[in-house]
């Protein structure tokens, strides 16, 4: 039941509206017994500073920040975690005793939960976009052994910073896609991952693919393609490379796994259940 001592944890981004966290996340609080809700809160760029500063006076916990924020919400924290600072994106904030803001990233976590049993070691991957998102993903694969990373993206600008970024701690390289490389890189990577938001719901984007259905002709059907889009599950991305034979993974693993270290990191360290959050959605979905 909502009292006037329940406090809240928050969504911010825009667009929300497309956001299954307050479904997963409420489902994980009612099954804990917290005193807590959870929402999705709109919010325009012009705007982000004064509404984040203003949840800080207010019985807010914590909030998760989304796309466009993950780096612009550096200025407003006081504190913010090596992991966050390294992949230079924050999504998670806790507020201090002193009412002051705390930054972390819970995508890295998210992003390797559902490749953890799968033996990526020595292994290529190919990833699809140099945005925010991108630097979680390169982040999880160096945790995960991979030998080598290519990049490719339609921004020069923001390709060559990504590389340069990660250049000392695997071996990495960027392609703009008009690259002729980069058909034998789809058919030789053993990982593809779409951080890109082409295929997402309510978006221009909707029922499109990344770069087009002849850009992946040569794609190989013992390629495991990754795409972080969870709404709609699957993708047009993913139906098409399920129909080649590839083994696809969408993000909903990844949204419960972010999603659960952000409600523990809040509740510090209180063990989520993945379970119930997995099975809200699937009620929902």
């Amino acid at each position: 039941m909502i009292t006037s001592k329940t406090s809240f944890l928050a969504l911010i981004g825009d667009p929300v509206s497309h956001s299954l966290s307050p479904i997963m996340q409420n489902a994980a609080i009612q099954y804990l017994g917290l005193d807590l809700i959870y929402m999705a809160i709109p919010c325009k760029n012009e705007d982000l500073e004064v509404v984040v500063n203003s949840l800080r006076k207010m019985n807010c916990k914590g909030l998760n920040i989304t796309i466009p924020f993950k780096q612009k919400v550096f200025d407003i924290c006081s504190e913010i975690s090596p992991v966050a600072k390294k992949v230079k994106a924050i999504n998670t904030l806790k507020l201090s005793d002193d009412k002051e803001w705390i930054g972390t990233n819970t995508d890295i976590n998210g992003f390797i939960y559902p490749l953890k049993n799968i033996n990526l070691v020595k292994k290529s991957s190919l990833i699809l976009g140099s945005g925010g998102a991108s630097r979680s993903v390169i982040q999880g694969l160096i945790e995960l052994k991979l030998s080598k990373i290519t990049v490719i993206s339609r921004k020069k600008n923001s390709l060559n910073e990504l590389i340069s970024n990660f250049k000392n701690d695997i071996e990495i390289e960027g392609l703009l896609i008009t690259d002729n490389k980069i058909n034998n890189l789809i058919q030789e990577s053993d990982l593809i991952v779409n951080t890109t938001p082409v295929g997402m719901s309510n978006t221009t984007n909707d029922g499109v693919i990344p770069y087009g259905q002849n850009f992946w002709h040569s794609i190989n059907s013992k390629t495991i393609v990754y795409d972080l889009i969870y709404n709609p599950s699957p993708t047009p991305f993913l139906k098409f490379c399920d129909k080649k034979g590839c083994m696809t993974i969408d993000g909903t693993q990844m949204l419960i796994a972010q999603g659960a270290k952000s409600l523990s990191f809040w509740t510090n360290g209180l063990e989520v259940p993945f379970e119930v959050m997995h099975d809200a959605l699937k009620k929902y979905l």
